[in-house]
């Protein structure tokens, strides 16, 4: 594994089958993920975007190819130690915030850090630092159905984050927000992606948030095609 890279994949290949349905919904996807680094994964519904991203999170098993994480191919790990890394060196935000509704906000982003065993005081201090820092220090008591949708995904950001992973995976993380909600989250993220040196890999629609990423990939047909600030140097050379 390049030591540049925190995460790669190898001629990864997914491929649903049930009776006598048979897709293949990723086709052999290679990528390496920089530490630090901010990609932005693009394509039609039905691409493969977010099934790359859930192999990539260890939350689906490949048919074929690998996923090294932080040089750890998660094929070959098991079931107890996967889930470990996955609390330590990744994190998750979805399109619906997934926060647990009976939890107040400062519960819901130091379950992480509850779950790696660090003592409820610490996570407790922990968590209050990142809220305070994302908007939120006010709401820490507030349960999510109490917070305003934007609210709601700077706090998935903050439990994202709480455990200092290496990549933050986000699946249409702005996808139910406004343009302006939705610029506010990306900003943070982006803010956060700096400070911390985490790396981004953001499924999205939106062609101006991507625009903000680093690296812009384009999906068809279950494989990565070239990277669109590559067809655009292409184009001009035409």
């Amino acid at each position: 594994m390049n030591k540049t890279s925190i995460l790669q994949c190898r001629q990864l290949t997914k491929r649903y089958t049930q009776g006598k349905l048979d897709v293949e919904v990723l086709k052999g996807v290679n990528l390496s993920i920089g530490i630090g680094e901010r990609v932005a994964i693009m394509g039609a519904s039905g691409s493969g975007k977010s099934t790359l991203l859930h192999l990539l999170g260890g939350l689906e098993k490949p048919t074929a190819g690998e996923v090294i994480l932080d040089g750890v191919n998660l094929s070959k790990v098991s079931a107890v130690k996967l889930a470990r890394l996955r609390n330590s060196s990744l994190g998750f935000i979805y399109q619906s915030h997934h926060l647990l509704g009976e939890f107040t906000v400062l519960e819901n982003v130091a379950m992480p850090l509850l779950i790696a065993d660090i003592s409820v005081a610490e996570a407790r201090v922990r968590a209050i630092e990142l809220l305070q820092r994302v908007g939120l220090g006010h709401r820490i008591e507030h349960k999510p159905g109490e917070l305003s949708g934007g609210e709601r995904q700077r706090a998935a950001v903050a439990r994202a984050l709480i455990n200092k992973p290496g990549v933050v995976l986000a699946d249409e993380p702005t996808g139910n927000l406004d343009s302006k909600t939705a610029d506010q989250v990306y900003q943070l993220m982006l803010e956060l992606n700096q400070e911390l040196n985490v790396s981004l890999v953001v499924v999205t629609h939106d062609h101006e948030l991507a625009a903000k990423m680093g690296k812009v990939l384009h999906m068809e047909d279950g494989l990565i095609l070239q990277s669109i600030s590559e067809l655009r140097a292409v184009e001009y050379s035409l």
